[in-house]
């Protein structure tokens, strides 16, 4: 469709709303309708806002909707229509596409909607438009709250939202040419608002209490007025010029008079005194062509400085994601009548409505009552009313609300943030540049607040000053945040302008840094550093005791002594119990744990030699934890009680750590799970500025600075200042002159040192012959001097230039590992060719071991023999475990006698890893065994479990008392050992690649028994369900993906929490979440649907738990409905029970016919007995007492 022709249904609709004639606007009778339908098109139209472009070439804004509104509003349906379709019309073009489009279609329809747009602005330069509005206004502000509708306060929005839209328009530069003192477009319309008194009526919204809700709507347009403004400038209008503004002008006049001085002079050098048709050819010796011989110079001699190679070549264009950032503030002069109307404005705000204003405008930010990005308003507001303030006539008081520490700290979040997201957010890096920009800019206009402050007459003033700095300058991100702004400075999404800001508020930050660490003599501040994280020990690693005697026969000596002091307190039975207490109920430590923890301080009490306290402890534990008779039976002998206290001081307790040492390692645990919540420790240090000084020797600052010194000519005095400042207190303060020894910016300073107006830059020329003066004194040492002016230095290059190279390292030599004589390349070959064939050593480690030469490095060999030949890659000598692999006859042999002399052990694996001659991994002795059929499965060359009996019957009765606390450990080492073995050798980092093999089932059914008993039967069964419901899905679908384990009640969320359930996750192969971006457990990918139900049936309880009896505690009175209940519930766990083993294909059908067979049996009590069968529990029934660890109940005197 051609937007030059209109919609045929538009046209009409437009036809219909009226006519002009003359100055009188005749509306239609459907003139109401006739908008309405405008607002619906509107609302219908396509993305390239079709109907928009339309209205805006007919221009019925300008000829229709303005007469009606200013002659009919008496009409309130009409001009409440006619305000909406107003409002719809003038929103900004940003918001009707989203973006500036970069598709050139799009980007056309962008640049037309932006044209219709200005031309609606210049049609409301008008007093009279703005004269309606400001009297709707202020009639509907005359309402009190009781009387005022909701249509009202729709209608007052949507009069400040087309006041806003009208502002918002950008000015057309290419249209208006409007040079400084004169009135553009923008001008009338602020000129406008002021004769019809709309700016009085801001000044009211602002400030009134009852109309606070249109705050951040008044801010926003009060920006929108101030747009171009400087405020500086404006705060001097109508004061005469100063004598600083008169000295800047002059000094400017001067330097052009000087530059085109300088021309023409140049120019009537260039000209002849005769005229001469022939200029003459030379050549220049020295200056190749592009050929062997030397350059013909067919021009004046005068022109021969201009030469240039590349005169003639095509520029070389600059892609535009490598163009630099262009500026897109303006900010030019007004007419001198609107400049005094918004001086005036300035005063009133800053006397009535500033810090009521911002303090409502922030307090809505902090709630997250305004829409996205509009603290950048709060931000402007804050930076251009400081500076007229500070500039006028400086009165703390009119500004108190924004001068605060919260302050500092809300612009330096924010300002972080931008920083943040223009790192990430690559797409939009220039709009957040632009906003970080803002923030900058309130930065610095805070801290040229509070050095103002500091020169004020008042005492309070000067007070508060330094109690914000004092602030300031201890908090280590306000000291750190410049660094980081130059470090990121990117200068493709960062203009120019945040460059000069951004040096001129470091100039200042640093000054009044230095002038505060003077004043006060020594400054404590914050200082923030990474915590160093210490190697994690392995799980249930023993840790050594300072009491722990080295022998038993050490053991044997200290008994006596101690039997002596047993003797004479063990007949007291009411030694203090209360002064040793065994178990601490608020602890979050296991019962389990605390009372292994108990059986281990009974042993320190005995090693340090105190009996008593041994014997207390004993007797607290006792009471403690009766069941088992772990700690003795309550009626045991004297003589009894003895003896097991000799025991216990004998056994091998496995040491967990102590209380600090605990604690400490708790910490560090933590820390490694919450790295990005604590990765720093917080600390105070005297400061001391040089060293933060120090921090600005950066080449990467430098770079920062040089890039703003190439445009010294267009940067003011000031910038320039702060430029020097910093790169003085660089070389001369810090005595880092080489910093600066660049061959760009000595380029740059040859450029100042020719400029025609080189004397209006003195401190420059200065500067510059310093830096070159250190230089040529420094290249007369070092002739390196020249070469590294191509390079960017940092403070070791610059050191090693000044002091000499390799001074870093105390000489060159030390640098570089010793060289290889040839007697010693001989001597490596010999030992390498000797011992590369021989299995189970590591050849690098026996060669290190017999070479007699300097002391050399494993990494130092291995380069050496690749550089020799010898080998033919670095990968060769990895440590990948062993790497024999075949088996000779003789050694299968070996193996096959071994395993027949210790198959009936406990321990078979471990003893042919002891006899073996040929000594291999645990994993390939599986394998071999395996092969040879002599095992036929994993499981029987593990190490097997034994109850021990009690200590009062058995002679190596004290063993029993580590079992509870070793066995499960040495089994899991066991079988962490082989599985990481097998890794090495295969090469395999995945941990589901490793099939759970039978080792691992049966610690799964130990670790799911243990649960069992400890309450967590509920939550196997869910655990149950999820490993068969993701096994038949994964079966169903045909592909893997790790699938989280969601709990969905409190049971299942508390086991999900528990130490023992975690662990029997990771046997499950179920990983944990990852650290800061997952949140549940995960059941693995590469775990194969028959793995997963191998493991979901591991975890079924065994048949006579699955069949809960009657409680013995029941009275025999008990009804035939709980006998029925208790049975159909029987009934129905052994039917699941049977259901899943079956599912899983682990019972065959003779099995499923008993199964169904003990279904009709009758239901046995339920048993909760510490021993782990009936059949041990008969064996051992009248002989002995039990003595071992296991998991007991709360106790009940403690709940």
């Amino acid at each position: 469709m051609d937007l030059f022709m209109m919609n045929c249904e538009l046209l009409a609709t437009c036809s219909a709303l009226g006519y002009l004639e003359g100055d009188t606007y005749h509306k239609e009778p459907d003139c109401l309708e006739s908008v309405k339908d405008l607002i619906r098109y509107l609302r219908h139209e396509d993305e390239t806002r079709d109907v928009r472009q339309q209205l805006g070439a007919a221009q019925i804004l300008q000829s229709d909707l303005l007469p009606i509104l200013t002659q009919h509003c008496q009409d309130k349906p009409l001009f409440d229509a006619v305000i909406r379709l107003m409002v719809n019309l003038t929103q900004p073009a940003l918001i009707c596409f989203g973006s500036v489009p970069k598709e050139p279609s799009f980007r056309h329809h962008f640049l037309q909607v932006l044209a219709y747009l200005q031309a609606y602005k210049e049609a409301f330069a008008s007093e009279k438009a703005f004269g309606v509005l400001s009297e709707t206004l202020y009639g509907l502000l005359q309402l009190g709250w009781e009387d005022r509708q909701e249509e009202d306060n729709l209608l007052i929005e949507r009069i400040l939202l087309l006041v806003r839209n009208l502002l918002h328009v950008p000015a057309s530069l290419d249209q208006e040419k409007r040079i400084d003192d004169d009135a553009s477009v923008h001008d009338q319309l602020l000129w406008a608002i002021h004769l019809s008194g709309l700016d009085d009526l801001l000044l009211f919204l602002a400030s009134s209490p009852a109309e606070q809700q249109w705050s951040l709507h008044v801010l926003e347009i009060i920006s929108l007025m101030f747009r171009d403004q400087n405020p500086e400038q404006l705060a001097g209008v109508g004061q005469g010029r100063v004598a600083q503004e008169r000295s800047t002008d002059v000094a400017e006049l001067e330097v052009l008079r000087q530059r085109e001085m300088a021309e023409k002079k140049t120019r009537a050098l260039q000209r002849g005194n005769r005229h001469s048709r022939f200029g003459g050819s030379y050549v220049v010796q020295g200056l190749k062509s592009i050929g062997e011989r030397d350059l013909i110079f067919h021009k004046g001699l005068h022109n021969l400085r201009n030469y240039s190679s590349d005169l003639g070549k095509q520029p070389r264009r600059v892609p535009k994601r490598r163009q630099a950032a262009q500026e897109l503030s303006i900010q030019r002069r007004s007419a001198l009548n609107v400049r005094l109307f918004l001086r005036d404005f300035c005063s009133e705000f800053l006397e009535n409505c500033y810090n009521r204003l911002m303090g409502l405008v922030k307090d809505n930010l902090l709630r997250e009552k305004a829409q996205q990005h509009d603290e950048t308003y709060y931000m402007w507001a804050l930076a251009f009313f400081m500076a007229f303030n500070r500039a006028a006539s400086f009165r703390p008081g009119l500004v108190s609300e924004t001068l605060s520490v919260r302050t500092f700290h809300f612009i330096e979040q924010n300002l972080t943030n931008y920083y943040e997201m223009m790192l990430t957010d690559r797409k939009e890096a220039s709009s957040w540049a632009r906003r970080m920009h803002l923030a900058l800019k309130a930065y610095q206009e805070l801290l040229a607040t509070i050095n103002e402050m500091d020169m004020s007459p008042d005492e309070a003033v000067r007070e508060s000053s330094r109690i914000i700095k004092n602030n300031i300058f201890y908090v280590m991100e306000y000291r750190e945040l410049f660094l980081a702004l130059f470090r990121k400075f990117d200068e493709r999404c960062q203009p120019r302008s945040f460059l000069r800001d951004l040096v001129e508020t470091t100039h200042l930050f640093l000054k009044m840094l230095e002038r505060f660490c003077r004043s006060r003599g020594n400054l404590v501040v914050q200082n923030k550093r990474k915590k160093r994280k210490k190697k994690k020990k392995a799980l249930g690693q023993p840790v050594a005791s300072g009491n722990a005697p080295c022998s038993p026969g050490e053991l044997e000596a200290v008994w006596p002594s101690l039997a002596e002091q047993l003797q004479c307190c063990v007949q007291d039975p009411e030694l203090s119990l209360d002064s040793m207490v065994p178990f601490d109920a608020a602890s979050e430590v296991p019962v389990e744990e605390q009372r292994a923890e108990a059986m281990v301080r009974i042993q320190d009490c005995l090693l340090a030699g105190q009996a008593p306290q041994a014997l207390t402890l004993l007797r607290s534990a006792r009471e403690v934890w009766p069941e088992g008779d772990v700690f003795g039976s309550q009626d045991i002998s004297p003589e009894e009680e003895s003896q097991l206290l000799k025991q216990i001081l004998s056994a091998p307790l496995p040491r967990q750590q102590g209380a600090e040492e605990r604690g400490a390692e708790e910490e560090e645990e933590e820390e490694e799970e919450e790295e990005e919540l604590q990765v720093v420790q917080v600390s105070e240090k005297e400061f001391n500025f040089l060293d933060y000084l120090k921090r600005f020797a950066s080449s990467t600052v430098i770079r920062a600075y040089v890039l703003l010194l190439r445009s010294y000519q267009q940067n003011s005095a000031h910038t320039n200042h702060c430029i020097v400042k910093m790169l003085h207190r660089l070389a001369h303060d810090l005595k880092m002159e080489a910093l600066l020894f660049q061959l760009s910016l000595f380029c740059l300073f040859n450029r100042l040192f020719s400029d025609p107006a080189a004397g209006a830059y003195k401190e420059l020329v200065t500067f510059a012959k310093y830096i070159l003066g250190k230089f040529f004194a420094l290249a007369a040492v070092n002739q390196k001097a020249f070469v590294e002016l191509l390079f960017w230095k940092n403070t070791a290059v610059v050191r090693e230039m000044t002091e000499g190279y390799g001074s870093m390292d105390g000489g060159s030599s030390s640098r570089k590992p010793p060289m290889w004589s040839p007697e010693e390349e001989a001597q490596l070959q010999e030992l390498y060719l000797a011992h590369k064939d021989v299995e189970g050593q590591d050849v690098v480690d026996t060669i290190l071991a017999h070479l007699n030469t300097a002391p050399r490095t494993r990494k130092q060999v291995i380069h050496h023999l690749v550089r020799l030949g010898l080998a033919d890659s670095v990968k060769d000598f990895q440590r990948k475990g062993t790497h024999i692999v075949l088996w000779t006859e003789d050694q299968e042999l070996e193996l096959q006698r071994l395993f027949e002399e210790f198959q009936d052990s406990d321990d078979i694996l471990g003893h042919i890893m002891k006899n073996i001659t040929a000594k291999r991994s645990r994993a390939r002795i599986v394998d071999k065994l395996l092969a040879l059929g002599l095992v036929a499965e994993r499981r029987q060359l593990y190490k097997k479990r034994q109850k021990k009996l009690a200590p009062s019957s058995l002679p190596n009765g004290e063993e029993s008392l580590t079992d509870f606390c070793q066995e499960d450990l040495q089994e899991e080492e066991n079988l962490s050992e082989e599985e990481s073995e097998e890794d090495e050798e295969k090469e395999e980092g995945s941990e589901a690649e490793q099939a759970p093999q039978g080792s691992s089932v049966l610690l799964t059914e130990n670790l799911g028994q243990s649960l069992h008993q400890e309450g967590f039967s509920a939550s196997l069964l869910w655990l149950q369900n999820c490993l068969i419901r993701v096994a038949d899905d994964r079966e169903e679908d045909g592909y893997s993906q790790a699938v989280p384990l969601v709990p969905l009640t409190e049971e299942n969320e508390e086991a999900m929490e528990s130490k023992h359930f975690q662990q029997l996750l990771h046997k499950l192969g179920v990983r944990p979440p990852a650290s800061g971006q997952e949140t549940f457990w995960r059941i693995s990918a590469k775990l194969s649907p028959n793995q997963l139900r191998k493991l979901a049936a591991s975890l079924s309880q065994p048949e006579e738990e699955l069949q809960p009896g009657l409680d013995p505690k029941v009275p025999g009175e008990q009804g035939l409905e709980d006998e029925h209940q208790e049975e159909h519930r029987a009934q129905a766990l052994s039917a699941l029970s049977l259901a899943r083993k079956k599912k899983a294909g682990l019972v065959s059908p003779g099995e499923e016919g008993i199964a169904g067979g003990k279904e009709a049996l009758k239901v046995a009590p339920k048993k909760r007995q510490l021993l782990d069968s009936d059949e041990e529990q008969e064996e051992d029934e009248g002989s002995s007492k039990v003595f071992v660890f296991s998991p007991l109940p709360f106790p009940q005197h403690w709940s």
